[in-house]
């Protein structure tokens, strides 16, 4: 996801940059239903501090806005969201900080709304239903199959970590939307497009 550098620059989902103190703070505010659904205000402030001389790093990560519609189930959503963030965050920090990466994010067409629709996911990965965090897997993705370790697992979220990729599956048809698929490649020959476009066909056919 790429931030204009600047304060007033463009940010993701048709936002705006509303604070730029690079390490130190960075602030970004949404007031797009369209561009995200369920809310008339998304905003996320995080704040970077020192402690310990420099040997340690404070983050205050705050996500506010206003939800339209099922605002407790939403509300919910949200939190879920958080928690595997800040995981994925700790995951980048112990086996990849420094490294550049590619991002690339995609969601299922409507159909990947039903109820089953993460199972279903799962299943066409090939993960046994009864695989945990920490369990080694060999996951079927699109291109080839993934030698990956399950760093986290519910009801709502897959992780899926190899030697050189974090992919993230979001089980956003608990939360009334299509699920998704994020991927941070710090491969040398990492492609951000051609792993979108992969990933899309991938889900367009599973829920096809």
């Amino acid at each position: 996801m790429e931030y204009e550098p600047r304060e007033g620059g463009a940010a993701p989902s048709g936002g705006t940059v509303t604070r730029w103190d690079p390490p130190r703070h960075l602030g970004a505010r949404v007031e797009d239903p369209d561009r995200v659904p369920g809310q008339s205000l998304n905003q996320l402030d995080l704040t970077l501090e020192p402690r310990d001389g420099g040997r340690r790093t404070w983050l205050r990560y705050v996500r506010g806005g206003i939800f339209t519609g099922a605002a407790d189930d939403r509300y919910d959503g949200a939190a879920r969201h958080t928690d595997f963030h800040l995981h994925t965050l700790g995951q980048y920090m112990a086996y990849f900080a420094g490294r550049p990466v590619a991002f690339s994010g995609v969601h299922g067409p409507l159909a990947s709304r039903a109820p089953d629709a993460f199972v279903r996911l799962a299943r066409a990965l090939g993960l046994p239903d009864d695989a945990t965090d920490g369990a080694r897997v060999r996951a079927q993705a699109p291109g080839g199959d993934l030698d990956a370790v399950i760093d986290f697992r519910s009801r709502y979220f897959i992780g899926l970590r190899t030697d050189e990729t974090l992919h993230r599956f979001f089980g956003r048809n608990h939360f009334g939307a299509p699920v998704g698929i994020s991927v941070h490649d710090f491969g040398a020959l990492a492609n951000a497009k051609g792993t979108e476009l992969a990933w899309q066909d991938w889900l367009d056919h599973l829920y096809g």
